[in-house]
């Protein structure tokens, strides 16, 4: 890129034309699919169970989908250097038409989780190859804008999602909110073939082994470190999580060793290496924020006597937040790349700080403004790290780095979870606890999260370092 390109700034004209706009509505769809859906089952759980039972499982319908689009999205950088866009991206559509069909059709909840599953691989293939997209179907230059579409459509999803649950629950039905979402994935996979039949496929389209034996690895990591964060007590969570991260470990090591067929970049956690920081910080701020999206909507009911919907609402000021701020600066110019990314996890960081003070003693409207704050944080800096990334990775990684960014920023999510699950009852948070304890819990949680916000702190320094240091390191 000249340098031209890397010091004027994008307009929207530039992507928003002929050329690269349907190619952009096709990401934004794949996204949609994603983020609504796994929004809109948690306002039609209620009514699930009261048709066909199985409130113990109710956890485990965020836990499969979570499980399955880790997994997909792991594999989606191999399948797309070997066999294209194209293909992959079609099957991961009808896996996700298929798990809302199954879903809709469930007679049990045991059912309702198949179907859940084969969503999270369908959604996590589409998640991670729109990422993919983005660095394959557009230049550089207009990776950022597409990046910054993306998350303004997450942060509409937040709102859209839940209401078009409620809508199916109170004028229809649960399976119709189901089969809504079905439709419009096979409408995709049908799109995908007309968009992208002129996409270039790799020159020599090769039989890969399909790496059945890690994905178990990582399968069984996260699933362990789900249902430590699930079934939470002191000991037993610890061992679970405790084996779910040497699990992982295996996969990582497993995956390193392998050259045509790894799912990961190489050295993919290694804060010696650039795109290794990047990776680092990625999984090390998804899990701080993790924590306060799980347990803040029930501690503003407890400790500020707020409605459930009012805690749910100040949790999407993150959402809102993040699509605002992505929406701003999409068009900055590449040179301010690096200025970015650090401006927006120093926020994340005070957010923490500010949740500390705000969650336990109020009022309602300042958490929001954190959580707004820490969504804008996000949204200053995700934009650019995908950018960036590519920017330093050679040609023959840029599949492997775009998937593995919304595959570590999941699995940051599970680990997350379950470390805040811990705390929280080592702090002995239950229904039967005294205020006390919930205010405990609520100054807790930010601050405990602020050892993996000064990892990802690092990790951003590295990642951000002027590029004659990088190619010297």
């Amino acid at each position: 890129m000249d340098q031209t390109h890397q010091e004027s700034a994008v307009s929207w004209r530039e992507i928003l034309n002929r050329d690269y706009g349907s190619a952009l509505a096709l990401v934004c769809l794949g996204i949609w699919l994603h983020a609504a859906d796994s929004l809109l089952v948690a306002t039609m759980v209620p009514q699930i169970v009261a048709d066909i039972g199985g409130a113990e499982l109710i956890a485990w319908t965020v836990a499969l989908y979570g499980i399955g689009s880790i997994v997909a999205g792991a594999s989606s950088g191999l399948l797309t250097l070997h066999y294209g866009l194209r293909g992959p991206m079609t099957l991961a559509a009808l896996l996700f038409a298929l798990g809302c069909a199954v879903s809709a059709l469930a007679p049990e909840m045991g059912v309702v989780l198949v179907g859940r599953l084969f969503q999270g691989l369908g959604g996590g293939g589409l998640m991670a190859m729109a990422f993919v997209s983005v660095s394959t179907l557009f230049p550089r230059r207009l990776t950022a804008r597409a990046m910054g579409a993306i998350s303004t459509l997450w942060g509409v999803s937040a709102f859209i999602g839940p209401l078009v649950g409620g809508l199916f629950v109170e004028y229809g039905t649960w399976q119709g909110g189901f089969w809504f979402f079905a439709v419009q994935a096979v409408l995709m996979a049908i799109w995908i073939q007309f968009t992208l039949r002129r996409v270039k496929k790799p020159e020599e389209e090769r039989r890969i082994r399909f790496p059945l034996w890690r994905l178990t690895w990582l399968s069984l990591g996260v699933f362990l470190v789900a249902y430590g964060g699930i079934e939470v007590s002191i000991l037993q969570t610890s061992l679970f999580v405790t084996f779910g991260v040497m699990a992982l470990c295996i996969f990582l090591f497993l995956d390193g060793k392998k050259k045509e067929n790894r799912l990961l970049p190489h050295r993919p956690l290694n804060l010696a290496t650039p795109l290794g920081a990047a990776l680092v910080l990625v999984l090390a701020f998804s899990t701080t924020t993790i924590a306060i999206t799980v347990y803040g909507p029930y501690l503003i009911t407890v400790i500020h006597h707020e409605p459930p919907i009012v805690g749910g609402y100040v949790m999407a000021c993150l959402s809102i937040g993040w699509s605002i701020a992505a929406f701003l600066v999409s068009g900055i110019a590449e040179k301010h790349d690096t200025r970015m990314i650090i401006a927006g996890m120093s926020v994340i960081t005070a957010s923490l700080l500010g949740y500390a003070y705000s969650l336990p003693n109020g009022p309602v409207w300042l958490i929001g403004i954190f959580a707004a704050l820490q969504g804008s944080g996000f949204g200053l800096a995700w934009t650019f790290i995908l950018r960036r990334a590519l920017k330093l990775a050679p040609t023959d990684e840029y599949e492997r780095i775009a998937s593995a960014i919304p595959t570590l920023q999941r699995v940051g999510f599970a680990l997350g979870a379950a470390y805040a699950g811990i705390l929280a009852n080592a702090a002995g948070l239950s229904e039967q606890a005294d205020m006390p304890v919930f205010i405990f819990v609520a100054w807790l949680l930010p601050l405990a999260s602020l050892p993996a916000a000064a990892i990802g702190l690092v990790a951003t320094y590295r990642f951000t370092r002027p590029l004659r240091d990088v190619t010297t390191s």
